[in-house]
């Protein structure tokens, strides 16, 4: 059996105005978790669905998983809506927070138990399984238990598990959660790669903003149930909708401006008595009156003033080091200028003079890299 045959039954997943209504606690009304959402992924794609907790991204995957019952909406997957369809009918598999792995069976018996309840041929159980353990690096470990391997190893058990059933989608529900920093990295990259390499439609759910921005083709940022923005990871951070999505996505700062009009595609904003022109400033840019500018801590350059020096002619601002934190590839500070608090990263700092707290510095942008946002209510 070929490894490609294990992606031969991809789908596309459509949901059209998907809803989900709960009674509240005390009975008195409902409470919307999701709120008429519309989102296409493409056969093949890996779209992840991120937002804090609460947000609705759960009770999405479980209902795209069979789990939930929607209040309205279908949930298409390969043009058939399996909204009235039990879950082990709708062609699809999940790779869960907990692996919910069997403790009494070995890692052979783990993988093909979806197997064995499709009560296939001995032969191609067989054929099967040897493709999926060699797939995933634990050929030599098939006949050991759950509880005899790593927590990266049980992860590729559970994704063996749900890949070997040959599912038209495949469900993530924060799967790396309960690995360490490292070996949450590790096994991102490993779980993208499997991912690209057999081409398996894929939703996946994390609140980790990195791991999103590490794996998927595009991402879908959630609040209070509604969708914020849909895009690939460079365009939610580089142009994010609104200040909650400059927010989730990264670190960023924001700096009220008086928005002086446009230049063709050029924004002319005012701050601090200076003027200031944005190149790209942004979909959602206002055309006038107050606005927000949206900063990320790369984005900042640092300048030293000498000392008692309160004015820099070429800076943008004035601010004084409150605090410098040392993380070996990134200097990160934080500075007090023009009232309010600001964050700025440098890195490879061991290239660069360090500032240490009290120091006065001029602080510039990357003008490229500064995005204006409508003052939000």
């Amino acid at each position: 059996m070929s490894i490609a045959d294990f992606s031969s039954k991809s789908s596309n997943v459509s949901l059209v105005n998907l809803t989900k209504k709960f009674k509240s606690l005390d009975g008195s009304g409902e409470v919307v978790a999701v709120n008429s959402i519309n989102l296409e992924i493409k056969t093949g794609e890996l779209v992840t669905i991120l937002g804090p907790s609460g947000c609705g991204k759960t009770t999405t995957l479980r209902m795209v998983a069979g789990f939930e019952f929607p209040t309205a909406g279908p949930i298409m997957i390969g043009g058939r809506d399996v909204a009235p369809v039990p879950p082990n009918k709708r062609g699809i598999s999940m790779v869960f927070q907990s692996y919910a792995l069997f403790p009494h069976l070995n890692i052979y018996e783990n993988i093909a138990y979806g197997l064995r309840v499709q009560k296939l041929p001995a032969s191609e159980i067989s054929a099967r399984m040897k493709a999926i353990l060699e797939l995933m690096q634990l050929t030599s470990m098939a006949k050991r238990f759950p509880s005899q391997v790593s927590g990266g190893q049980q992860q590729r058990i559970a994704l063996a598990r749900a890949i070997i059933i040959e599912p038209s989608v495949l469900l993530f529900d924060e799967p790396l959660s309960n690995l360490d920093a490292k070996l949450r990295e590790y096994m991102r990259d490993e779980v993208r790669k499997l991912q690209k390499r057999l081409g398996i439609t894929s939703l996946y759910v994390t609140h980790d903003q990195e791991e999103a921005m590490a794996i998927s083709d595009r991402i879908v940022i959630m609040q209070d149930g509604s969708i914020r923005q849909v895009g690939t990871p460079r365009q939610i951070y580089e142009h994010p909708g609104s200040k909650f999505v400059a927010n989730f996505m990264g670190k960023a700062n924001f700096l009220p401006v008086t928005v002086l009009g446009r230049e063709g595609e050029i924004a002319v904003v005012g701050i601090e008595g200076k003027t200031l022109r944005i190149q790209r400033p942004g979909q959602s840019a206002p055309q006038g009156g107050a606005g927000t500018l949206v900063v990320r801590p790369e984005a900042i350059r640092l300048s030293r003033l000498p000392e008692g020096e309160k004015n820099a002619a070429g800076s943008t601002l004035v601010g004084t080091i409150d605090h410098m934190t040392y993380f070996g590839n990134i200097a990160r500070y934080e500075i007090s200028a023009a009232g309010i608090s600001i964050m700025a990263e440098r890195y490879n700092p061991q290239a660069f003079e360090l500032f240490e707290e009290g120091d006065s510095v001029g602080i510039d942008f990357e003008m490229d890299s500064v995005r204006v946002l409508p003052e939000e209510k």
